[in-house]
Formats: C-alpha cells, structure tokens, sequence
C-alpha cells in the first residue's frame, strides 16, 4: 500500500496527457508530437520515474468545430486512448494507464472486457474516468445520434458503472464464469462475461465533474474525483461537500480520492518563475483565441475586436452556438456581465481578460515553493492529490520531476519506491471484497 510515513499526509500524483483546449503551448520549439508514440512513452517515463501514480488520457469522439470549421487549436487525430495504453503497459512497469471513456457511446459488455484486458496486461494498473454527453453534434458519429437527453446523462452512467461491475464479479472466485442478467432503464444484457477476474478485481474508477449531479456521481461510483478550483478555501469546501456525500452510499472519506487537474511553473526565484507563468499564459491565449472564446459566450462574429481593445459593448446571444462539440456556458449573458465588470474594474483588454479568467489553478513558485504548497493543500483537507497537467509535450514534466518531487519526499509527503503492483496499491484503494 502507498507509504504513509513521514510527517504529513501522502500525496498522491498523476499526470495528464496535455493537448486539449489551449493548454498545451504550440508555439513553443520544444512543442512535440501529439500522436507519435514516442510522445506518450517519454511522458509515460517520466511520471513512472516520478513514481506518480498514475497516467490519464483524454478523449474526443468528434473534431471540434468553429463557424462551421474545423478548430484548428485543438488537437487532430490523437490515437484512441485504450489502444495507446495498452501500447504503455509494455514500456512501464508500476505506473497506472487511465483512459477516458464515454458511457454514452459505448456498451458495458465491451468496454468492461477491454478495461479488464488493459488490466490483465498491465498486472493491475487500469483505469477508467468516466464521461458522459448529451451533445447531438457528437452523436451525429454513432448511431443513436443525439437522442440522449442531458438529464439522463449520469443514470446512464451510474447504470452503466455498475453493470460493467456487475460483469466484472461474474466469475466465481476459483475462476469459473457464471451467467449474469442485468436488466435495466438504460440495458438489458445476459450471457458470460469472456474475461477472467482482472489483477485490481475493478479497474479504477474516475469521475470529472464538479456539478452536483457530478458530486453525487462521484459520490456513489467513483474512487478519483477529477476537478478544477482555484484557491485553497475553493478547495476546502469542495472537498468537504464530497466528502460528506460518501457516508449515504455507504462509503468512507478514504474510498474517494480528490485530485484536481493543475498546472505549475518553476523559477530559480519567485520573480522569475511569475514571468515565466506570465509568458506561458500570454502564448495560451494567443489574440486568436481571445476572440475565438469570446465568441463562444457572445454567440456572435467579433473577428473585427482589436484583441488588445476593450470587451465588445453588445449583449451576447444567448440562442447562438458558434461552437460545436464544447461545453457550453450555462448563462451567456451572466458570464458576460462578470467579464465586463472585471475588465472595467482591473482596465483590461479582451485577451487580457480571457487570460485573467481562463486560467486553470496553478502553483507558481520555486520547487521549494512549489512543494510547499502542494503539502498545505493536501494538509489543509483541499485535496486527496494533484493531476498535472504540463504545457508543452511531451518533456514539460521533466522539471517538475527532477524538481519537486525530490523536495515532497524529504518532507515525508510522497512515496520514495512503489510499495505495490496495482494502482489501487498506490492509492491505497481497496480491493473489490477487501474489507475495511
């Protein structure tokens, strides 16, 4: 199990494959390939040298589109995720495989035998974050279409984790398969399951969403949290409000790991690492995409704003969707009004503010810092642990291995050598059946 010496809670590491949205910075020369699979190994590597616990993929299942056009700041093509980790099971050996997959588009019965094959070859390191999708532009590339509504998005989801759990535990535990019967809302599937029990029983489960339906989700079916705040107090209460949730389904607090997704920038100094994270942000939100995400909330054409103007005086449209296959913001006109206040109150431009607004929760410092912070966060009750997600592919998180990692060990927050073989080892999860 993951080593709980030292004087302060353990931390717990994951790393994120970068590309989606602006994150990852293209401009930059040290910028790799998205899709050659020497860019997953190198970052796979790194993180497994980090002794992280685990490596996430994400998923698109449709291009994104902008006025009717390709988004060309996104990522085209990327390899399907189970596909490249199956690939990195033979290159790794402790490091946990992650893949996002979609509970809307896909089938229990096949998505459980191949995270139980990932699992099989790994020696118990698979994981699955759960997503879900109302959005028809998506399923316009399957056959259902978009006829999913969005309030039944996460029943769906709930239904589906638990039978692909159902199908998992069919097997007697001499190994013999059992007939299973799951008869349901969203399926109605009977027959044997193909695989045998995998090394973990149940890959890991993780769940992105901050919502409530998303909490309550999590709550229930989940074993990691993936989620996004921007100061400690955010944090803090976040975190206390899933962890209250778990006692109604029978969980307790250590069950659920909360990890958000962050970014870090290191500097000799703190001045010099503010600058740097000042340049990063600026090379993020290049004017072309300061309009470009301008225009999802406005909902109409601002190629003629000057990016280094003022926001634009008109109310936005909230009837328009200029973009496709993104999420949309719930209230336009309110997002609008907050922007509008902080560019009036601070005097900034419209890629200044995007900047100012877009930007995920990042640690910014020295790596003593750096280290220092991430400690008080996981002490403070504000995470279980961080998913970082670097800006440049594949070596942006060489600096912080070489780095940080170092500094949390010799404070006795994070592991020196992996105690286990399985990613529910290093999260100190228990096994399907283990008792309490």
């Amino acid at each position: 199990m993951n080593d709980t010496s030292g004087p302060g809670r353990q931390i717990h590491l994951a790393a994120h494959f970068p590309g989606v949205n602006n994150t990852t910075v293209w401009a930059d020369p040290r910028s790799g390939s998205q899709i050659d699979f020497s860019s997953f190994v190198h970052l796979a590597r790194t993180a497994e040298r980090g002794l992280f616990d685990f490596f996430f993929l994400a998923e698109g299942l449709r291009l994104r589109e902008h006025n009717g056009r390709i988004h060309d700041l996104d990522v085209v093509g990327r390899p399907e995720s189970l596909t490249v980790l199956s690939a990195l099971a033979a290159v790794t050996e402790r490091l946990g495989l992650a893949a996002t997959v979609n509970a809307t588009f896909n089938e229990p019965y096949e998505l459980a035998r191949r995270l139980a094959s990932l699992d099989h070859l790994s020696g118990g390191r698979a994981a699955w974050n759960v997503v879900t999708s109302s959005d028809a532009f998506t399923g316009e590339n399957f056959r259902r279409g978009g006829y999913l509504d969005r309030a039944d998005r996460y029943t769906r989801a709930a239904e589906f984790v638990a039978t692909a759990r159902e199908l998992w535990d069919s097997w007697t535990p001499g190994g013999t398969p059992r007939p299973f019967a799951h008869h349901g809302e969203h399926f109605g599937i009977e027959g044997h399951f193909g695989v045998a029990p995998a090394p973990q029983g149940h890959p890991v489960v993780i769940q992105a969403g901050d919502s409530d339906e998303g909490r309550e989700f999590a709550a229930s079916a989940a074993d990691i949290i993936f989620t996004r705040h921007g100061t400690l107090e955010a944090g803090c209460a976040f975190y206390a409000d899933v962890k209250r949730r778990l006692a109604a389904h029978g969980r307790a607090p250590e069950d659920l790991k909360i990890m958000p997704g962050v970014t870090f920038v290191l500097g000799d100094t703190a001045a010099e690492a503010q600058e740097r994270a000042a340049e990063i942000r600026r090379q993020q939100v290049s004017p072309q995409t300061a309009l470009l995400t301008l225009e999802q909330i406005w909902g109409v054409d601002l190629s003629g704003y000057d990016p280094d103007g003022p926001l634009p005086d008109i109310d936005p449209d909230p009837g328009s969707e200029r973009s496709q296959g993104r999420v949309r913001h719930a209230d336009p006109l309110a997002v609008a009004a907050k922007w509008r206040a902080l560019s009036e109150e601070k005097g900034l431009s419209i890629r200044q503010t995007v900047i100012e607004t877009t930007g995920r929760q990042s640690f910014i410092g020295t790596p003593e810092a750096v280290a220092a912070e991430m400690a008080a966060f996981v002490r403070e009750d504000a995470a279980d642990g961080f998913i970082l997600v670097p800006h440049l592919t594949p070596g942006g998180l060489d600096d912080f291995v070489d780095r940080v990692v170092p500094l949390l060990q010799e404070r006795g927050v994070f592991r020196t050598a992996y105690t286990g073989r399985t990613l529910r080892d290093h999260l100190g999860l228990r096994h399907p059946g283990e008792e309490r």
